[in-house]
């Protein structure tokens, strides 16, 4: 199967993976064959990729990390929980919170036995999935790359599972922030951007006094927007300020929030997600954080495909076990021609060869 933008979808196209919607029941099987119907129900939700299966992708597959059945419950966990706590204020948010601590903790211990158990590098193909509350799948998806990144960082089991909880609950104040400002397609006001970046200091409150959900969990929902620099917030602190937890709370956060759909903003790739961070690290991000990421995430998918710096174009087949940046290729085009027989390559084994572009809008020629 390849990932092909929706810009170029056309009819006759076949659906490569399964479209899973918000109540985790299949919007669009695989195999199914596009019609205009079906492209324009995709451009009403937002999908800007989706996987299809055609020649020069025969035979290659994309498999995530946590089965979808599984994500699906987890995510109907997170928002049972998170939706008791909206509305409320205060000691009653909080004690919810605190009742709910047990579901949070087996969340959490559930996902560590999928990843601490697993050597393959972290796959998340959010546009396979539609949810109508970005904040739960996000809070999901944070909680995924934080112990992933922890893993890659030689954490503890018991480390892990607090970095997960944190993750998990790093954005509980956004539940006390208006939904209009939360869901504004536009930009926001300077006013509504000071509510909005209050949401830390409310996930701190809502968390600090609990007897069942450690201070450590507490100090990453307040600290995940703090940079190195001081340029972050609520409360501006530098780098030995921010606990080494909230520096890899932060870089999920940043990877998961560019990598996704956002209602004012289109999604990028991972490989431009870790660009983004690479570009701050040392400034705003831990450098370190950066790299583990880099270490444990898929940066250019199964299907995905790219141009090379000598003029070949291929698909990315497989990854590479010891180099997650550089992925097996299958070779489809050789001097703007297609070949008859494709052939495999290994980056990693291919000397003053760099991926110069990814090609999502690719279409054979005919």
């Amino acid at each position: 199967m390849r990932l092909i933008s929706l810009n170029v979808v056309k009819e006759g196209m076949v659906i490569g993976k399964t479209i899973w919607n918000e109540a985790g029941h299949p919007l669009l099987h695989q195999g199914v064959v596009i019609n205009h119907r079906i492209i324009e129900r995709l451009q009403q939700l937002n999908i800007r990729y989706i996987y299809i299966d055609d020649l020069i992708s025969d035979g290659i597959q994309i498999e995530e990390t946590v089965d979808p059945i599984v994500r699906h419950r987890v995510v109907k966990e997170i928002t049972k929980t998170f939706e008791t706590v909206r509305n409320l204020k205060g000691a009653q948010a909080s004690y919810i919170i605190e009742q709910q601590s047990k579901a949070i903790n087996g969340i959490v211990e559930g996902l560590l036995d999928t990843i601490v158990d697993s050597h393959e590098f972290l796959t998340i193909l959010s546009d396979a999935y539609l949810y109508d509350q970005y904040l739960y799948h996000h809070s999901f998806q944070v909680t995924l790359y934080s112990i992933a990144i922890a893993k890659e960082l030689g954490y503890s089991y018991e480390e892990l599972r607090l970095i997960g909880v944190g993750a998990i609950l790093h954005d509980i104040g956004k539940l006390l922030v208006p939904a209009e400002i939360l869901k504004k397609p536009g930009a926001l006001t300077e006013d509504e951007y000071n509510e909005m970046k209050l949401h830390a200091r409310y996930g701190f409150d809502l968390l600090r006094n609990l007897h069942s959900i450690s201070l450590l969990v507490a100090h990453c929902a307040f600290q995940h927007h703090e940079r190195l620099d001081g340029s972050g917030y609520p409360r501006g602190l530098v780098e030995f300020e921010i606990h080494p937890f909230a520096k890899i709370i932060a870089v999920a956060d940043v990877f998961d929030a560019v990598t996704s759909n956002r209602v004012y903003r289109e999604k990028v790739l991972p490989s431009e997600g870790i660009a983004v961070l690479e570009k701050d690290a040392g400034t705003l991000y831990d450098a370190k954080v950066v790299e583990a990421l880099k270490k444990c995430v898929v940066h250019y998918p199964n299907g995905t495909v790219l141009t090379l710096s000598d003029g070949r174009r291929g698909i990315v087949s497989r990854q590479n076990e010891l180099h997650p940046s550089l992925p097996y290729i299958r070779i489809f085009e050789e001097n703007s021609e297609m070949l008859v027989a494709t052939y495999e390559i290994n980056l990693a084994n291919t000397f003053n060869i760099t991926i110069e572009k990814i090609e999502t809008e690719f279409i054979p020629s005919e």
